[in-house]
């Protein structure tokens, strides 16, 4: 028995150590690529540990172009999206959980709707929308078509759904306004949704690269995705050194973000009475 269960362990670990590595590979092979030569990048077989760590690629990199405007509008255009969903998902979920009225099921049932519909189908409606109004030359059409988050509406609302009707109730008693319910019971018992919806907003559109594609025509409302895409143009498709060491600096702030979320999340979860 005791032999059985050591190999059942290893058999575990090898194949969790398996996973690890089909995820991992990838991110080691980008920040080693990033550190080599141009003649490293091009020997057969590849080159796994650089010879001397090349950190002058990065300096390459973020000197092509305008990357500090590419970097700024990244942040402008992510956390803008990240709150005006916010704005509008918390109250349209709050609703729907907790507000019984004519055609909730049906409204309800347009945001599933929404939600299994991909933004290829409606990008050409949409921008000559935004060319019409004169916007194509701000960040305004990389932000106003995400206001409203359907993923986030759907989760939030089951969320919403098993917190106790008795305490809203009782703050209802106390003369509590529907907006403090929504920020002082809702939102604290709901951390874990919030923080999960913010993160996937975050990592998608930081990495957006379709949407910016279609809606600029100018470099000074481009993200830093569409800045690493043209990497490839400035500096060469063989100089994959540095398009990786550009790759590494597009993917830092999403470890950056997730190693704080995930442990908003981790609390959220222990403290809050939602199990």
């Amino acid at each position: 028995m005791t032999a059985a269960k050591s190999a059942k362990r290893s058999i575990s670990f090898l194949l969790k150590l398996l996973v690890l590595m089909t995820f991992i590979f990838p991110f080691l092979w980008m920040i080693s690529t990033a550190l080599q030569t141009l003649e490293e990048t091009l020997t057969f077989p590849p080159t796994w540990v650089p010879s001397v760590p090349q950190w002058i690629n990065f300096v390459k990199a973020m000197s092509a172009g305008p990357f500090a405007t590419y970097a700024k509008n990244s942040v402008i255009i992510t956390l803008s999206i990240i709150v005006l969903q916010s704005a509008v998902m918390i109250p349209a979920a709050y609703a729907f959980a907790k507000y019984k009225f004519k055609g909730n099921t049906l409204m309800f049932g347009m945001v599933l709707l929404a939600f299994m519909i991909p933004g290829q189908v409606t990008f050409i409606p949409v921008y000559l929308m935004l060319a019409d109004a004169g916007l194509i030359k701000s960040l305004l059409p990389q932000i106003i078509p995400f206001m409203s988050n359907a993923f986030g509406i759907f989760l939030l609302r089951q969320y919403f759904m098993q917190i106790p009707q008795e305490l809203i109730e009782a703050a209802r008693l106390d003369n509590a306004s529907e907006l403090h319910i929504m920020r002082s019971i809702m939102i604290p018992m709901s951390m874990p949704a919030l923080a999960t919806i913010a993160l996937f907003s975050f990592v998608s559109h930081w990495n957006d690269y379709f949407w910016p594609l279609v809606m600029t025509d100018s470099a000074s409302v481009r993200p830093l995705t569409m800045g690493i895409a043209m990497l490839r143009e400035t500096e060469g498709i063989s100089n994959w050194h540095i398009i990786m060491a550009g790759n590494v600096v597009l993917v830092v702030p999403i470890l950056i973000v997730y190693s704080f979320a995930s442990k908003q999340i981790v609390k959220a979860f222990v403290h809050s009475g939602i199990k």
